[in-house]
C-alpha cells in the first residue's frame, strides 16, 4: 500500500468513522518547508487551536509536503476529504476556480493596504468558492510582493529575452510572456532541481521562497520589481468541521479571527527580514528604473480587463477595488 493509498483510508476512517463531538486529531497540510512564515503561522494556530480546546482539537501541522500533496492539489484534497485541513496558494488553484487568481493580476495589487483592500472586497467571493468545494475558510495571509531572481541582470525590456522563469499561475505566465521572457509555470518543488539543471535560469517569487530555495546559490540578482501580490488561506474540510462541537467551532474561529492581523504583520517583516538575509548571502538587490517598470507596468494594466472578460464575476470586486485605491 503506497503513501497516497494510506492517506485517503486514513481520512476516511477520521472523517467517517469518528463520532461527532469527540476530540479530533487533524492533519494540516502545507506545501512549505517547515522554516518558511507559512510553516510557522500554521503551528502557531495549532497551538493556540489546542489550548483554546483544552487539547479537544489537536492540529498536526506536516510541512515542507510531508502528505504528498502539491500546492496545486490543495484545493482539492481538503474537498475529498484526503486531508482535513490544507493551506493553499490562491493562485494555484486558479485551474479549478479561476476567481482565485484575482488579486494575483499583475500590478494590480502592490502593497500591504492594497492587499488589506482586495481582500476584504473579495472575501465574500472566497468564502462562496469555499463552500461550493466543501470546506471553509479560517484564514489569510498574504506572502511577500512577487520578485524576480535571475542569473543575469535585466537593465531594459530586450533583458527579459534571456530569460527562462518560473512562474505560479497563468496570469504570471501570460504576463511574461508578453515581457518577452519564456515562462514554465511549476509547483515548488520542482523548482529548485530546475535551477540546478539549467531547465530555469530565473525565478518569480517572494524573499521568503528565495530563502527557502537558498537562491544565492543559484542566481545573482534580485529584482524589486514587486509586480504581484499573493495569499495563501487556510481551509477545513466541512465533513471534518461539523463533527465538532458549537463550543469548538467558536473557539477555532475566534482563534483564527484574532491572529490572522498578526500574521499580516508578520508578512511584512518577513519581507525585510527575508531581503536582508539574501543580501548578506550575497544576491545583488535590484531596483528597477523607470524604464523597465514602465514598460511592465504597460504589459500589466490590460490583463486586468482581460481578466474581467474571462472570469465575468470578478468586475464589481475589481471595480472596487479600483474606486477604493484609486488605481
Amino acid at each position: 500500500m503506497d503513501r497516497r493509498t494510506l492517506i485517503i483510508a486514513g481520512a476516511v476512517l477520521m472523517l467517517g468513522g469518528i463520532p461527532a463531538h469527540a476530540g479530533q486529531t487533524w492533519d494540516m497540510a502545507v506545501a512549505y518547508p517547515p522554516g518558511n512564515y507559512h510553516a510557522k503561522s500554521a503551528e502557531r494556530f495549532a497551538t493556540e487551536v489546542a489550548a483554546a480546546t483544552k487539547g479537544e482539537v489537536t492540529i498536526k501541522v506536516q510541512a515542507g509536503g510531508a502528505l504528498g500533496f502539491k500546492g496545486p492539489e490543495m484545493l482539492a484534497a481538503v474537498r475529498d476529504g484526503l486531508v482535513p485541513v490544507g493551506t493553499m496558494l490562491l493562485n494555484q488553484q486558479v485551474g479549478v476556480e479561476p476567481l482565485l487568481g484575482i488579486a494575483s493580476l499583475p500590478y494590480l495589487v502592490s502593497s500591504p493596504s492594497e492587499m488589506r483592500t482586495i481582500t476584504d472586497l473579495a472575501r465574500p467571493a472566497y468564502d462562496r468558492i469555499a463552500q461550493k468545494h466543501n470546506q471553509k475558510i479560517l484564514y489569510m495571509v498574504p506572502w511577500p510582493g512577487q520578485n524576480i531572481f535571475a542569473k543575469t541582470e535585466v537593465k531594459a525590456p530586450e533583458g527579459f529575452r534571456s530569460l527562462k522563469i518560473r512562474t505560479v499561475d497563468r496570469n504570471g505566465s501570460d504576463f511574461f510572456r508578453e515581457l518577452g521572457a519564456s515562462p514554465a509555470q511549476m509547483p515548488w518543488g520542482e523548482v529548485v532541481p530546475a535551477l540546478a539543471t539549467g531547465v530555469i535560469n530565473s525565478v518569480t517569487t517572494s524573499s521568503s521562497s528565495g530563502v527557502d530555495g537558498q537562491f544565492w546559490d543559484f542566481t545573482s540578482f534580485c529584482h524589486l520589481v514587486n509586480w504581484q501580490s499573493n495569499f495563501d488561506m487556510v481551509t477545513v474540510n466541512l465533513a471534518a468541521w461539523k463533527k465538532l462541537t458549537p463550543d469548538q467551532q467558536k473557539a477555532i474561529e475566534d482563534v483564527a479571527k484574532r491572529l490572522e492581523p498578526e500574521f499580516w504583520k508578520a508578512a511584512e517583516q518577513e519581507d525585510a527580514d527575508k531581503l536582508k538575509l539574501l543580501s548578506d548571502k550575497g544576491v545583488k538587490m535590484v531596483q528597477s528604473n523607470d524604464t523597465l517598470r514602465t514598460f511592465m507596468i504597460a504589459k500589466a494594466t490590460p490583463k486586468w480587463d482581460a481578466f474581467i472578460a474571462q472570469v465575468p464575476a470578478a468586475k464589481e470586486i475589481i471595480e472596487k477595488y479600483r474606486a477604493a485605491v484609486k488605481k
